[in-house]
């Protein structure tokens, strides 16, 4: 985790939890899935402040349970005959049009 968060995993607050139910006690936000299976682009999604944006493996998505607990499954658009985008390109894609529809990104 701390080479992958380079000089910034200092600034952000990294919490394990046991199991996917202690997960979802501890969770008291939305919760949103980025998933081929939905209906709507992120781009939109109205995306809130405290969202928890939750990715599955790039190889087998998340389990069942998990997509019936999101509140809310956003895709993104791929032209057609496409595969899905790595996992990391997608939370930078969403996690940005998230921070920019609630404001979240610095001010300069």
């Amino acid at each position: 985790m701390r080479r992958a968060g380079m000089d910034y995993i200092d600034q952000v607050k990294v919490e394990r939890h046991a199991s996917w139910e202690k997960f979802r006690t501890a969770q008291h936000d939305r919760m949103i899935l980025l998933t081929t299976q939905a209906a709507i682009a992120f781009t939109a999604f109205e995306f809130l402040a405290g969202d928890t944006l939750l990715l599955g493996r790039e190889s087998a998505g998340v389990p069942e349970e998990v997509h019936e607990t999101a509140a809310g499954r956003v895709v993104i658009p791929m032209a057609e005959g496409a595969r899905s985008l790595n996992v990391a390109l997608a939370a930078a894609m969403v996690l940005g049009e998230a921070l920019r529809q609630t404001g979240g990104f610095p001010k300069f």
